[in-house]
């Protein structure tokens, strides 16, 4: 499949569809995805007769699971330096997105994780269903949430966006209208009327407006009735403070939180924390896909990255060999590399100042 058949473009209406289109691999991003659909943006703002983008993913499992990262460990074990190419693009739609001045409407529906979250969570419109299942799993990689991931997270209300990320825990519709990461819910059942009256809107208002009215209420979901708990401990100061607090609260749900943390890489955890406490105190989401390309371009020649894809995605043995193995072996020093100036190397986004100490 060539890159013009991985990213279908087409316009109904005065309504242009972007639809991501790896169902085998559930969307999954590669650097072409990321490029065609940048230059889709480009021309989509340029065209006066266009008034808002749709983005949607083929087949029937979900909008996107996340970046290639097959691919990503491949070149890593390689000694390359592609994906870093690709992930300064990737960050770089990512802040395009969020910043797009048309409506962007992103059909949340199904899995959308990682990279799926990026292309979809920093649109103007994001739609969820009662099949949304919205994670950012990447500690369970050896890896450290990105794609803005940590700007949205650490906006979430008290410490729910930190529960999922050291967690990498599932979101449905419910859930991710709570933590800031989607703005309606509309049944699936709905979504081809949905899509039709779309394609027949003449302004950007029309087009908020149309999605506004077939919102409807997402069934109860999870983190409401268990802020209480994880507001008191995700609000330790570290990890292993964290991990305790959970494990002794009480609350089946809690000491269960402790034993999923516990299973991911540490290095990935204390780097995890720290990344959404700083993004936190960013002034923009550009200044955290800063942030975020530091650390990814550290946790790409560290151990861990590769492994977690060894054990989950290739022998899904699902028993990394995590380096270190324990919390306590992860030092501030080594949590502090992750976060350390690239120098030429910089991603670029955000003014010069924009870091969090």
């Amino acid at each position: 499949m060539n890159h013009e058949d991985s990213v279908l473009l087409h316009t109904e209406g005065r309504v242009r569809h972007i639809t991501l289109n790896r169902p085998r691999a559930l969307n999954a991003l590669n650097h072409a995805m990321v490029l065609r659909m940048g230059e889709a943006l480009d021309a989509a703002e340029q065209d006066p007769s266009v008034v808002a983008v749709l983005l949607t993913g083929a087949g029937e499992r979900g909008l996107c699971a996340g970046g290639d990262i097959r691919s990503i460990r491949d070149d890593a074990l390689a000694g390359g330096r592609t994906s870093l190419d690709f992930w300064r693009d990737e960050y770089r739609l990512n802040a395009r997105i969020a910043r797009f001045p048309k409506p962007y409407v992103a059909l949340m529906d199904g899995i959308v994780m990682g990279g799926g979250v990026g292309v979809s969570a920093h649109g103007s419109l994001r739609i969820v269903t009662e099949r949304s299942r919205i994670a950012m799993p990447e500690t369970g990689i050896g890896f450290v949430p990105d794609v803005g991931g940590t700007y949205l997270l650490g906006a979430a209300p008290g410490e729910l966006g930190l529960h999922l990320a050291l967690t990498g825990d599932t979101a449905g519709a419910a859930d991710a209208l709570l933590c800031g990461l989607a703005d309606h819910f509309v049944a699936s059942g709905d979504l081809p009327a949905l899509l039709t009256a779309l394609d027949t809107c003449g302004t950007p208002e029309a087009v908020v407006a149309t999605a506004g009215r077939y919102a409807g209420t997402a069934s109860a979901g999870e983190l409401a009735a268990h802020r209480e708990w994880i507001d008191a401990c995700y609000a330790a100061d570290t990890v292993e403070e964290i991990v305790e607090r959970l494990d002794g609260y009480g609350v089946p749900a809690a000491k269960q939180a402790a034993a999923t943390i516990l299973a991911k890489s540490p290095t990935a955890l204390k780097v995890t924390l720290t990344a959404v406490r700083r993004a936190r105190r960013l002034n923009s989401l550009e200044a955290a896909l800063d942030q975020e390309y530091r650390v990814s371009s550290t946790a790409f020649t560290g151990p861990d990255l590769v492994e977690g894809v060894r054990a989950q995605i290739i022998d899904k043995d699902r028993n990394p060999r995590w380096s270190p193995a324990e919390l306590a072996g992860v030092t501030d020093e080594d949590v502090a590399r992750h976060f350390a100036p690239l120098g030429d190397g910089e991603l670029g986004l955000g003014p010069a100042a924009g870091t969090a100490d």
